[in-house]
């Protein structure tokens, strides 16, 4: 006797809609193109589409995308032909109340939209929403992160055996993203930053033509793209001798970031984590040299959902993919950061940077 037939699985549109339904909205608008992406798997520039929360679904592009959007977007949505500027294409057939993305729509489309729209149309700030979706990551988006992250170890492994000192910071991070796409990266996730000595007390440092000097301490941050998604990590290299104050700074923060990692898990709150590794920076009198949030989420994009910070909200969920990097920052003299990968479990988390955090010398 044959068993029954397998229950189709959800997609990501289904879900939406279910959460489109929950904010009692006859639809939404999804304009903003990363958003549009992991809804659609549309990758192209000119794109929207319509998630009804009774199943109506709509996808609108301009004839430039019409044969990559049969390919990428599914036939659960209605693929539509329009103009190149899309608005007006997707405001007809509104009805109803409609979320919108007010925290990507523009104030001039939102203006536009709203006298496109048929009368009797209720436009609705739901920005978000879709966010809220990516934060969880599923496990093939997870592998992809994976795979961006064991790329970036691979440079740095790379990078360790070449040496440092004498070269420019900016040559050192020319070098790292053509390692990183030779490895198979589409790219750098971020503009990498290579910072020495003084420089390194600048968190988001700009590499300069300046050489490395030696007995100095070097942060490294880099990550890159794999199908679409991204990576993160920060290591501090020595190149020679350090002072006593630098290498008690850099036991600090890896303390403290070992710390914080122990207390990343599903139900933790976003504050509470921050607060781990913030309170062990203050108890080693550093409290006013970590100014920045310990941690982000990175998925499509390398900042979002959720934040890790004195002002992060909500609590954990298993799936999410976060950093966790607190730094040090001496104005004048260096910088510490550490940074690492991590995927939040029920029970801790799953660290997806393999590097070593214990103190490298490169000359």
């Amino acid at each position: 006797m044959s068993g029954a037939a397998p229950k189709p699985q959800r997609t990501r549109a289904d879900r939406l809609a279910e959460r489109v339904a929950e904010c009692e909205l006859d639809a939404l608008l999804v304009t903003n193109l990363v958003n549009l992406r992991y809804v659609t798997g549309f990758t192209g520039t000119n794109g929207l589409a319509l998630i009804g929360s009774g199943g109506e679904r709509t996808f609108v592009t301009d004839f430039r995308y019409v044969d990559q959007a049969e390919a990428q977007v599914p036939a659960e949505f209605e693929r539509v032909r329009g103009r190149q500027d899309l608005l007006g294409d997707a405001a007809a057939p509104l009805s109803g109340r409609v979320g919108f993305d007010d925290e990507h729509l523009t104030v001039g489309a939102h203006r536009r939209l709203a006298e496109l729209v048929p009368d009797g149309v209720e436009l609705v700030a739901a920005g978000g929403l879709v966010e809220e979706l990516r934060a969880v990551k599923e496990p093939a988006e997870v592998e992809r992160i994976a795979r961006a992250a064991r790329i970036v170890d691979e440079a740095l492994g790379a990078l360790a055996e070449q040496g440092l000192v004498g070269r420019s910071e900016r040559a050192v991070a020319a070098e790292l993203e053509r390692d990183m796409r030779q490895r198979g990266a589409e790219g750098p996730s971020f503009p990498i930053i290579v910072a020495s000595g003084a420089h390194g007390a600048l968190p988001h440092a700009s590499p300069r033509e300046e050489p490395i000097p030696a007995d100095a301490l070097v942060i490294l941050d880099l990550g890159c793209v794999v199908e679409g998604y991204c990576s993160d990590c920060t290591r501090t290299f020595a190149t020679g001798a350090l002072d006593g104050e630098a290498a008690e700074v850099y036991a600090l923060v890896l303390a403290a970031q070992e710390r914080a990692l122990e207390a990343v898990r599903a139900g933790a709150g976003a504050r509470e984590v921050d607060a781990v590794a913030r309170e062990a920076i203050a108890d080693g009198g550093h409290g006013e040299r970590f100014g920045h949030g310990l941690g982000h989420g990175v998925g499509l994009e390398i900042h979002e959902r959720p934040r890790l910070s004195p002002t992060g909200e909500g609590t954990l969920a298993a799936g999410n993919v976060v950093t966790v990097e607190p730094g040090v920052y001496v104005s004048g003299e260096f910088g510490v950061r550490i940074e690492d990968l991590v995927v939040v479990g029920e029970e801790g988390p799953e660290v997806l940077s393999a590097f070593p955090k214990a103190l490298v010398t490169v000359g």
